[in-house]
């Protein structure tokens, strides 16, 4: 399973979880079972607030689930459309994310709870 997490910089699995999806500057791609990781752009990442382009911003790559700490509801939708799943959580690291993702601990995200806003700062406000 490939499971995309937004970081702020690549520093592999102790990467940071970045606060909100459509604003990340990286996501990395985690292989479920080799723990494989890959950076990729966020090919939307200077988008329109309220308009986030899941599909675009990770540039047609297949993942199977987005693990976020924040996400709009558009993004929710799009993903979920697309075949994507959407967790929340509130790891610090994506190393923790993938444990609680693995453990089963992670909700899925609908539409209903997406963020509703932007914090000071540009993080998730829920």
């Amino acid at each position: 399973m490939k499971l995309c997490i937004p970081v702020a910089e690549n520093q592999a699995l102790n990467s940071i979880v970045y606060s909100h999806f459509g604003s990340a500057p990286l996501f990395l791609l985690v292989d479920s079972e080799t723990l494989a990781v890959e950076s990729l752009t966020n090919h939307d990442e200077h988008h329109v607030h309220g308009a986030c382009n899941p599909l675009k911003a990770l540039a047609g790559r297949a993942v199977d689930a987005v693990i976020v700490g924040g996400i709009g509801a558009g993004a929710v939708r799009g993903l979920r459309q697309s075949g994507i799943a959407v967790y929340q959580s509130p790891a610090q690291t994506v190393a923790e994310a993938v444990a609680q993702f693995y453990a089963g601990e992670l909700p899925e995200l609908d539409v209903q709870h997406a963020c509703g806003g932007h914090a000071a700062g540009g993080g998730c406000h829920h």
